[in-house]
């Protein structure tokens, strides 16, 4: 694009950008003929696909702003319009971001200029509370504009069908095709009102669902530390902690209101180093039985266990610990139907399921994809998301996650037990799950695209020792899975493991997830498989860095 057309379209952007703060943005790059700046902006467009929208805030096509949220609303009011949804309702839900609520109120001019019904959330709330609206309502739609866990700058933009579960392929790419079309804002109706506010009666609603997760008479006694990463999920937390007769949790305060500027984090997702540093003060503090924490949006629960082994006397535990410590207490309550899980999720919940007796399942990354799973009982994936009430929220729910593992962890202080206790129980009956994860973020994309094409082109055969038994590109799809865009190998030798390469859909990152089990005769040999798995899965790191030319 040369400097000209640069110009052009930025020139064109601006006179029609309805945000004055964008306008002047974009003015003063413009003005000092800021061409790299601009063409980083105007190149392409943010492409809308089964993630729905995420990106830095800013002016310009390639960014999240109020002019590209409305082409997005306005592609999906006609994509329901197209489907025979004309007068249908569309719940919105939004964080606490930069610009959320903004975006939300734009979401909702948009559909009522086209014709549908809208209703907006009554205030930041979590992203689960959308989730749950949209079949409590009978909406035909729902937006939520959250950015999750990703930096203070970025905004997103998440999209529902009326099966309360994110969209997927072909409606991303029918939804994309008719943003596309829209060559103008000034196309675009705009009411100016004529939406609906609600008020508390859904998260009311909400709240009463929670309690369908726990056993009537259960106990109730364990203490817990939290902390909202100076997101949205206090208030329901607390509210829903107080309604099942928990302890009120302790709160980590100053990261308990929600603040877009996430000031004590550098990224606000509590699997990011230092993330927890304030909770695990806290909790020395306190000394509690875990702690919990919720992302921003509060749609993911990570949870954390005393370790007089670790620093600071506390240890996180990989969302594949909590996703097996979850089943096995559901298993315990006597649940039926399917347990499923992402590919790149461990295999634990596999065996856990055969030896159960119940169904299983395995999809492709995303609850997108989890959430649609026949019969589906309980699902998870390794990035710390968990569904725990299909019934109420198909989709990940970090509210009765928190209260779900907080059930199983008072069940267990009445035994004189813990969650690590039943983690060791787990792994003597059916081997040490020992899961990693090689997580590589760029500046550059094309770092990520050469990597995977290397692998591909040339794909290893021996990684720490293990040979490649089988190599799967994914784009090709499987027998049970569509295509997507991964690398799967499988690997045998003393040891079996299995690797999974792919591109993070919602991050500038490349993801390798990692598993190696290590069989285990009983409990005395517990401290030599782990020192085993964390060899191995190290070795499996450094080779697959090698490989991909990282």
């Amino acid at each position: 694009m040369t400097q000209d057309d640069l110009l052009t379209r930025a020139q064109a952007w601006l006179a029609e950008d309805p945000d004055s703060e964008t306008r002047e943005e974009l003015a003063r790059l413009i003005e000092a003929g800021a061409s790299d700046e601009l063409a980083a902006r105007f190149s392409g467009t943010l492409q809308f696909g089964t993630a729905g929208l995420r990106g830095e805030l800013g002016a310009g096509p390639m960014r999240m702003n109020r002019s590209v949220v409305i082409r997005a609303a306005a592609g999906l009011a006609a994509y329901l319009k197209a489907k025979g949804r004309t007068g249908g309702l569309v719940v919105i839900g939004y964080d606490a971001r930069y610009k959320s609520a903004d975006f939300a109120r734009d979401t909702a001019a948009v559909m009522t200029g086209a014709g549908l019904r809208a209703a907006l959330l009554p205030r930041p709330l979590p992203t689960p509370v959308l989730a749950y609206a949209i079949r409590h309502l009978g909406a035909v739609a729902g937006v939520e504009v959250t950015a999750s866990h990703n930096p203070p700058r970025d905004n997103g933009y998440k999209v529902y069908l009326g099966d309360g579960s994110q969209i997927v392929p072909p409606a991303d790419a029918e939804i994309a095709a008719e943003i596309d079309a829209i060559r103008s804002l000034h196309d675009v109706p705009r009411a100016a009102d004529g939406w609906q506010t609600l008020g508390d009666e859904v998260l009311q609603a909400y709240l009463e669902r929670t309690d369908a997760v726990l056993t009537p008479g259960s106990p109730r006694t364990a203490r817990t530390v939290y902390t909202a990463m100076h997101g949205v999920g206090k208030e329901v937390l607390t509210a829903a902690f107080g309604r099942a007769g928990f302890p009120p949790p302790a709160l980590v305060a100053e990261q308990a209101e929600p603040d877009p500027a996430f000031p004590t984090v550098a990224f606000p997702n509590p699997e990011e180093p230092g993330a927890m540093d304030l909770a695990f003060e806290a909790a020395r503090a306190v000394d509690p039985d875990i702690v919990i924490a919720n992302d921003p949006d509060a749609d993911r629960c990570a949870v954390a266990v005393p370790d007089a082994d670790a620093e600071g006397g506390w240890r996180m535990l990989r969302g594949d610990e909590v996703g097996a410590l979850l089943a096995a207490h559901l298993v315990h309550k006597g649940a039926t139907g399917v347990f499923a899980e992402s590919i790149v999720s461990s295999s634990l919940l596999g065996r856990i399921a055969e030896a159960a007796g119940v169904g299983y399942e395995e999809t492709l990354t995303g609850f997108k994809w989890i959430a649609r799973v026949d019969g589906l009982r309980y699902g998870y994936e390794e990035a710390l998301g968990y569904c725990v009430d299909p019934e109420g929220v198909r989709d990940k729910d970090g509210i009765t996650a928190a209260l779900l593992v907080t059930e199983l962890a008072s069940v267990l202080k009445e035994q004189g037990r813990t969650l690590t206790d039943l983690l060791d129980d787990l792994a003597v009956a059916h081997g040490l799950h020992a899961t990693d994860q090689l997580s590589v973020r760029v500046e550059d994309l094309g770092i990520i695209a050469n990597a995977m094409a290397t692998l591909r082109e040339r794909p290893p055969v021996r990684l720490a020792g293990l040979t490649v038994v089988s190599a799967e590109d994914l784009t090709k799809g499987t027998e049970s899975l569509p295509p997507t865009d991964g690398l799967r190998y499988h690997l045998e030798g003393a040891y079996k493991a299995r690797v999974i390469v792919r591109p993070s859909g919602t991050e500038p990152k490349l993801k390798c997830y990692l598993e190696v089990v290590v069989p285990v005769g009983d409990g005395s040999e517990l401290a030599t498989a782990r020192a085993t798995g964390a060899e191995i899965l190290a070795a499996i790191k450094r080779d697959l860095s090698e490989a991909a030319g990282l």
